[in-house]
């Protein structure tokens, strides 16, 4: 410490041993217990009641965190499954690409341009768009890379265009 810090920390102390040297001995106890009270009260609010807000959470968060650990497996073992799977070549992409377009009927068209698939749909219910994007995936190897999906009006089905994707050629 700098000689004028312990200078000023002296001058302090000094100041404060004279201010309880003359006040009342009620007084004394008075402020000893306002003071008490207060690092006390720190002392809950920094230090224990954080620690205990946390160990009540713990189960909760570890429960958690569990379920996402479990997620973050899965989703790796179905991408190591993907990546052993055997290369195609685009066009066999683009005619496995169309069978499973066409098994959804008259409310999806395909448009093939270059290394990209357009798949436009109408009217397709959530379950059946989730089961052939997964299709797609698994037997034309392609991923979607851009999708324009909005309910329709009945609020029963999707209507937009999802682009695909193709594997190199």
């Amino acid at each position: 410490m700098k000689a004028g810090a312990r200078s000023r920390l002296a001058q302090v102390l000094r100041g404060g041993q004279s201010f309880w040297a003359v006040r009342t001995r009620g007084e004394r106890m008075t402020l000893g217990t306002g003071l008490a009270v207060v690092v006390l009260a720190l002392l809950w609010w920094v230090g224990l009641s954080p620690a205990l807000d946390t160990l009540r959470n713990s189960e909760a968060q570890h429960r958690a965190l569990d379920a996402q650990l479990q997620t973050m497996r899965s989703l790796a073992a179905q991408a190591a499954s993907l990546q052993a799977l055997p290369r195609i070549r685009a066009d066999e992409s683009v005619r496995a690409l169309d069978a499973s377009t066409t098994q959804l009927g008259a409310t999806a068209q395909l448009l093939v341009a270059g290394d990209r698939a357009t798949v436009t749909l109408k009217n397709v219910p959530a379950d059946t768009l989730a089961l052939w994007l997964a299709q797609t995936r698994n037997n034309a190897r392609v991923l979607p890379l851009e999708a324009r999906l909005r309910p329709n009006a009945a609020r029963n089905g999707w209507d937009g265009s999802v682009v695909l994707g193709l594997p190199p050629s």
